[in-house]
This record gives C-alpha cells, structure tokens and sequence, in this order.
C-alpha cells in the first residue's frame, strides 16, 4: 500500500529508525498484523489550507492501520464530524482509507509521526520528529491558523515556531500569536476518554473551530 503526502519530501521514509522503542513497537505490529500500515503515518488534507491541525501521534487502530491521520478510531469520529460540520471537508468519512474523504482549507499534520507505546510519545521521540513537524509547517505558507490537539501538540508547535513557552501556557480555547505572525488555538484532544470523561463535549470541541474561523476571517 502506498499513500501519497500533500507535502511530498517532508516526510521521515517509511523505514525510520530515529527512535528505537517506536521501532520496536512498529516491528512487533508489523508481524502481528501484516495487512497494516505500520509506518510513520503521513500528513493528510489541502496543501493550500489556510487551518492546520496538528494532533499527537497515529493510533494503533486508527491512523498506524489505516495509514491516515484520525482515520479508523474514535477521535477521528469526532474530528471529521466538526471538518464537516465546518465545511473544511467533502465527501463523506467512512473510517476508510479509500472513502474518498478529502479536507478543503484544512490539513492534518501530527507532530510524532509513529506509533508510541500506550499513545505516550517519550520527549525524545518528539524531539527526533520535530524536523519532519517544523519541515511540514514551513511548507504551508498559506496557513494561518493552527489548532493543536492536546498539550504535546501545543509545545510541539511553540518549539516549531520559536515561540516562549512559558508565555503560552496550554488551556483549551486560548489563542496564541506566534513569531511567524500565525495564531495557535488550543484544544483538549479529542480522545475516547477526553469525551467520555466530560473533559471534552462535542460543543466545546466546535467552539474550538468557531475561534479558528473568526481569526480566518479576521484576516489575522
């Protein structure tokens, strides 16, 4: 199976070895389940997005099967409910590969691009991916907003561009101007247990989009 990226040479290749546990763990899926994926999981969406989306790290069921970000577990149920709900997406989401899904004015780029053990990225293994995250960043001059999904996404993206981080402590819903001239918008990530724990409500999770919108359409 092969997946073409909206931003071809930014990607790490498919046999990365930059993390030995992520390794490992991508081997052991790899013998377990043939079929997969199991490979650093590309970004997905529109080139041309004015709105990046930049999550955490492929789920073992979702994005490292299917080989899409968010395609294949809940929080992908939620996330390309609000794209559509927003008209940043067309057609229809199938939790499939093949779909035909695709994102308008957004895109979706993580910034740990393998899978990690029980979802939990280790600091090192951020730090041996933030080329491939800041590499992706650079190449979407047209985006002007950036929604992180969860607190690693946060620093990942204040790392990316510069920015202190101290001066921009992660709370859902705030709104950060970066060095690049970029806002950043805060979000609880939009996990199973984020939702069923009330952390996260589908409203709140639109309000999110609300305020990407006005900063889009406030030309900031």
């Amino acid at each position: 199976m092969e997946i073409d990226s909206p931003l071809p040479g930014t990607e790490p290749p498919r046999d990365c070895s930059r993390c030995p546990r992520l390794v490992a763990l991508r081997q052991e899926c790899q013998a377990e389940h043939p079929d997969w994926w199991n490979a650093p999981v590309p970004a997905f969406g529109d080139p041309d997005a004015w709105l990046a989306l930049a999550g955490l790290a492929p789920g073992k069921h979702g994005a490292n099967r299917t080989g899409r970000p968010f395609t294949g577990d809940y929080a992908g149920d939620l996330l390309f409910r609000a794209l559509a709900a927003f008209g940043l997406s067309r057609g229809d989401y199938d939790a499939r590969i093949d779909d035909g899904l695709t994102l308008d004015g957004a895109i979706i780029v993580n910034s740990v691009k393998c899978l990690p053990p029980q979802n939990k990225p280790a600091p090192a293994e951020i730090a041996n991916c933030r080329p491939f995250f800041e590499r992706q960043l650079a190449a979407l001059p047209k985006v002007r907003v950036i929604v992180a999904l969860g607190r690693i996404a946060h620093v990942a993206v204040l790392r990316a561009t510069g920015a202190r981080l101290a001066a921009h402590p992660f709370a859902h819903g705030a709104v950060h101007a970066l060095p690049d001239g970029r806002h950043l918008v805060d979000s609880y990530h939009c996990s199973r247990y984020n939702t069923n724990t009330g952390r996260l409500t589908p409203e709140m999770f639109a309000d999110v989009f609300r305020t990407a919108l006005a900063l889009h359409e406030e030309g900031v």
